[in-house]
């Protein structure tokens, strides 16, 4: 029981202390620490609170918001957000690692510094700092790389590069990830979504092509391969940065708002097709048609009864 007033306390007084902290993305403001994160199937969520000092680590029960562990560090550390939309990352899909990233406080900086935890007890392992400004992306399925975001140009956030980072051997491993059908600055803009894999494996991105076309970063995350996917029926798009991913049929995924799917893309060929007027209709092909027959079979009833109620009556 004391043990369990302690934890409360001490989450209070950091809450209340609590101070709005960007994250690695390169505009300061926002902050997924207490919206946290969580891998596909796991009944855990993790969550940060920092008092500009120290960070407190937290594993909650998705069902119920029990806290089940918790761990203090030195320094100020974020849960990482990966899009401007507040997507969350950092978790592998094995729920096995955990990688937060400080605070950004502004843009360039010289350095990154990052916390390794083991996620399933919270240890820590380690904290180490990169020689440049990064920002996170996404962590292999068992944790053992991590994706990063290299700002390469002080004055343009919209340029970079993808780098890897092999966590068990603490090495940023020296070649830019690329896909190799584009150009190599083809990769400009902001992120504005993101959508994994149901298994964790493929991070896809929707950036807004700073001012370009937009596009797909669809990341294998087991392979270190990526694919960059064309959404030319989406430039000039004045709702570009509401658009959201949707898990489609098969191995699509869709792209769209909330009123209809603007692009569809193929998973496995990287084919972008638009879908045809009407297929966002919520009502299935037989109840449309249900619909339209017992309209056709009411303007018929109607006309029958006007015939009939211009008629004589019978003698």
């Amino acid at each position: 029981m004391r043990v369990l007033v302690l934890v409360v306390a001490v989450i209070v007084a950091l809450v209340a202390t609590a101070t709005a902290a960007a994250d690695g993305l390169p505009v300061l403001g926002i902050d997924v620490g207490s919206q946290g994160v969580t891998a596909a199937g796991s009944p855990d969520r993790y969550v940060t609170i920092n008092d500009g000092t120290s960070t407190v680590v937290e594993r909650i029960a998705r069902n119920g918001g029990r806290i089940l562990g918790w761990q203090r560090i030195a320094g100020t550390f974020t849960i990482p957000a990966v899009a401007y939309d507040s997507s969350a990352s950092g978790l592998s899909a094995d729920g096995s690692t955990l990688v937060l990233i400080q605070p950004r406080q502004s843009f360039p900086r010289a350095q990154t510094t990052f916390a390794l935890f083991d996620a399933r007890n919270l240890r820590l392992t380690r904290t180490f700092t990169l020689r440049g400004d990064f920002s996170f992306d996404a962590v292999s399925p068992r944790g053992r790389k991590m994706f990063l975001i290299n700002y390469t140009a002080p004055a343009d956030p919209t340029r970079y590069s993808v780098r890897a980072y092999d966590l068990q051997a603490g090495a940023l491993l020296p070649k830019p990830i690329v896909d190799p059908a584009e150009r190599s600055d083809k990769m400009r803009g902001a992120p504005i979504t993101r959508l994994l894999s149901a298994d964790g494996r493929w991070a896809y991105t929707l950036y807004d092509g700073a001012g370009g076309t937009p596009f797909v970063h669809a990341l294998d995350t087991a392979t270190s391969r990526a694919h960059c996917v064309d959404l030319p029926m989406l430039v000039g798009n004045q709702a570009l940065w509401s658009l959201r991913f949707t898990r489609g049929p098969g191995a699509q995924i869709g792209i769209g708002d909330s009123a209809e799917q603007l692009a569809m893309v193929d998973t496995t060929t990287f084919a972008v097709s638009v879908p045809a007027v009407g297929a966002q209709s919520n009502l299935s092909p037989w109840l449309i048609a249900a619909v339209l027959a017992a309209m056709s079979l009411l303007v018929a009833l109607a006309a029958t009864r006007r015939r009939f109620r211009g008629r004589p009556a019978p003698a």
